[in-house]
């Protein structure tokens, strides 16, 4: 397991926005020091999906990084794809939900969660 902590190490970056909700979401799921894995995942219309989950713990091979005291966790076949990857949360009425800028992406679908590299 590889720990990170300078922002030059980080693989993704998370917006204090998106770090400000995913913290709420594990404090209203009883597990304020649970940890937020990113993934992608094969599927989707562009060929590939983004995934977000909460965990309890990293997996052995987890790439593990820390924004504001939020932990992250990536397994090491994402990060071929989500290298880069900023991760954002838009609470507007209408559009709110999480956004992904991934300069890896050659395409993306219309609902934004699903890319192709």
């Amino acid at each position: 397991m590889t720990t990170e902590t300078t922002p030059q190490a980080t693989l993704i970056t998370l917006t204090p926005k998106a770090i400000a909700h995913v913290k709420s979401l594990l404090d209203r799921q009883g597990k304020p020091d649970g940890y937020l894995r990113v993934g992608a995942t094969g599927g989707g219309c562009s060929g590939l999906s983004y995934k977000l989950d909460m965990a309890d713990a990293p997996d052995t091979d987890d790439r593990v990084m820390e924004f504001d005291g939020l932990k992250v966790v990536m397994d090491p076949k994402s990060s071929l794809f989500l290298s880069g990857l900023e991760l954002d949360y838009n609470d507007d009425l209408m559009n709110a939900g999480f956004t992904f800028r991934n300069p890896n992406a050659v395409h993306t679908c219309g609902c934004g969660n699903s890319f192709g590299v």
